[in-house]
């Protein structure tokens, strides 16, 4: 297996993503949508989420597919960038057809970034707008690090992101991630030099530091615990593939997918982060041996989300106000 062409989600035929940002605001949304509507479940593995149309993607629920992902900052006001989202799709008359009626289908998730600094003294809620941004910038190149959903993200050590990793597996099926990090864990090492992703590196896609040469050390205090207690954090990510998945599959691929948040975070999954991981699948390619290909597909999503939430801190620039650093400042200072 290697990274796809631009080792982007959107290596996945068919999907294209958009950011939207507010540098006062010092927060964002991250949109993933599809040119027609895809198969999708979710798997929710922490203990503080925050989000909206969920139960639909459970297998036993009608809905057949969803028009879009959305990925926001703000806490519960972030999920009314869904909403811009949707008011938008209707208006290019998308949705789930009920009679003469369509609508749009748009599950969300949201992180706690409201302690980063940012000017959340606003008077009308920002997100809608941002979530409407935010789709119509949808397309198959979007940036990385301190954008979209990722704007004001923070991490244990240093200021977090937006993040992004793709796979082309032995058959040609396509798998990626996509991520916004803002956990109470650590994604470096003991020593703060180190990602604990490095094992699953491509290249220098993260700055080719390494793995640490230390070994296990415990963790020094957490500066964001430091800066804003230990209250609102959260990783949420989006994995998918090219595959011909049904919604209890696509469920399974979210359950591997965590893996990779594990792999790459220390701690993980903590009651105070709403650590949750959407799966899709686009159907383009049928699956001819389910069990190992779905195996395959879930180990190579894993793989990907370890390395999306890595890139993610190493791509994140500084903004007037951090109350963290960013990674590559404190490498290179």
């Amino acid at each position: 297996m290697h990274p796809g062409p631009q080792n982007l989600i959107t290596d996945i035929p068919g999907l294209r993503v958009g950011n939207a940002q507010d540098a006062a605001l010092k927060s964002g949304c991250t949109v993933l949508l599809g040119d027609a509507p895809f198969v999708a479940s979710v798997a929710v593995h922490g203990g503080a989420p925050g989000t909206r149309e969920t139960d639909l993607l459970a297998p036993d629920k009608m809905a057949p597919g969803v028009d879009a992902l959305v990925l926001s900052g703000g806490s519960a006001f972030g999920l009314a960038s869904a909403q811009g989202v949707m008011d938008a799709l209707h208006a290019m008359g998308r949705g789930f057809p009920v009679l003469s009626a369509r609508v749009p289908l748009v599950p969300a998730a949201i992180l706690f970034d409201l302690l980063n600094g940012g000017d959340k003294d606003w008077s009308d809620n920002p997100y809608p707008a941002l979530g409407r941004a935010a789709l119509q910038q949808a397309a198959t190149r979007f940036a990385l690090g301190s954008h979209g959903a990722g704007t004001g993200a923070q991490t244990a050590m240093h200021k977090g992101g937006l993040g992004s990793a793709s796979l082309i597996l032995d058959d040609g099926t396509t798998v990626g991630a996509l991520v916004a990090v803002n956990p109470i864990g650590s994604v470096t090492t003991p020593s703060g030099r180190h990602f604990w992703a490095a094992p699953f590196e491509f290249g220098t896609e993260f700055g080719g530091l390494g793995p640490d040469p230390a070994g296990f050390a415990p963790m020094p205090p957490s500066r964001k615990a430091q800066a804003m207690a230990m209250q609102g954090n959260t990783t949420i990510a989006i994995v998918g593939c090219d595959l011909a998945l049904d919604k209890a599959q696509c469920h399974r691929l979210a359950v591997a997918a965590h893996d990779g948040l594990a792999r790459a975070i220390v701690p993980s999954h903590t009651p105070m982060d709403g650590d949750l991981v959407f799966a899709l699948g686009t159907g383009s390619r049928r699956l001819e041996d389910p069990a190992a290909q779905l195996a395959q597909a879930g180990h190579a999503a894993s793989l990907c989300l370890a390395r999306a939430i890595a890139r993610a801190v190493w791509e994140a620039t500084p903004a007037p106000g951090d109350p963290l650093p960013c990674l590559r400042d404190e490498l290179a200072g």
